[in-house]
Order: structure tokens, then C-alpha cells, then sequence
């Protein structure tokens, strides 16, 4: 049983990470040489790397918004997780746990999706690995709200 809940944590964290590497990197849309992220457009010229803020438009803001709120549900599926393992009473579900799990991977669904249909079609690029990193993370982080449904706490 504690190599399970064991399992379960580091598959969590493996999640978080994804979430904010996902969020924070760079790597949304590249090509050429511009990459675009949630926070800004970065163009290479004469070997200057420039960035400036992403456009003040309503969908990407509802991006980014979704993706914080993805990291956030995580993070606060976490911390519940490792309370109810000290504090639910034997032969309890971790539900309080996979709600929040199940919401942090809607949120990163829906952020994506959102992405991928608004993002500009422009010649040349192509989505980066940030971006194909919110897809993995999107799968993995409803399989491990799945797993804390049916985990239930032994002594």
C-alpha cells in the first residue's frame, strides 16, 4: 500500500511540474525565429532576441487564467491529498483529493482547446513543446483524479 500512495505522489508532482513547466516556458508556438508563450511574443532579429507582451485579447487571457487555475487546483489537490493521508479515517476515498484533480485537468483541457482553435495561423510556425507538454499533462492529471476515486486509505 505505501508503494502505491507513493506511486500516487510522485505521479502528482510529475503533474505539477508539467503544469508549470507548461505555463512558464516559452514555447507555445515557435518558428522560425519567434517564439510565442501565454506571457509574450519573442522575435530574434540581428541576433536580439525582443520580447513584448502578448495581446491584450480576451482569449488569451482566459488561456492564462485557466492554466493558473490548473496550477492551483494541483498544488491544492496536493496539500489535501497529504492531509487526508495523515487525517481521513480508515478504509476512507480520497474525494476531496480527486475533485480538485478532476477540475486542475478541465481547466488545462479547456485552456488548450481554447489555444488551439484562437492561436493565429501563421506561416512557418508550429506549436512547441510547452504547448504539446499541457496536452500530456491534461491526460495524466484526470488519471490520477481517477486513481484517488477509487484509492481508499488503509492503516
Amino acid at each position: 500500500m505505501l508503494l502505491v500512495l507513493l506511486g500516487v505522489l510522485i505521479l502528482h508532482l510529475i503533474i505539477l511540474i508539467l503544469l508549470i513547466v507548461s505555463t512558464a516556458a516559452s514555447a507555445w508556438t515557435v518558428g522560425g525565429d519567434k517564439s510565442t508563450d501565454l506571457w509574450y511574443n519573442c522575435l530574434t532579429t540581428n541576433g536580439e532576441y525582443r520580447c513584448k507582451p502578448t495581446s491584450n485579447e480576451d482569449w488569451i487571457q482566459a488561456v492564462q487564467a485557466l492554466m493558473i487555475l490548473s496550477i492551483l487546483f494541483c498544488f491544492f489537490s496536493l496539500i489535501a491529498f497529504l492531509y487526508q493521508l495523515f487525517r481521513l479515517v480508515k478504509g476512507g476515498r480520497f474525494f476531496f483529493t480527486a475533485i480538485f484533480q478532476i477540475l486542475a485537468s478541465v481547466f488545462v483541457m479547456c485552456g488548450a482547446i481554447i489555444y488551439t482553435v484562437m492561436s493565429p495561423d501563421e506561416n512557418g510556425t508550429q506549436f512547441g513543446y510547452a504547448y504539446v507538454l499541457a496536452w500530456v499533462a491534461f491526460p495524466l492529471c484526470l488519471i490520477s483524479g481517477l486513481i484517488y476515486i477509487v484509492l481508499r486509505k488503509r492503516e
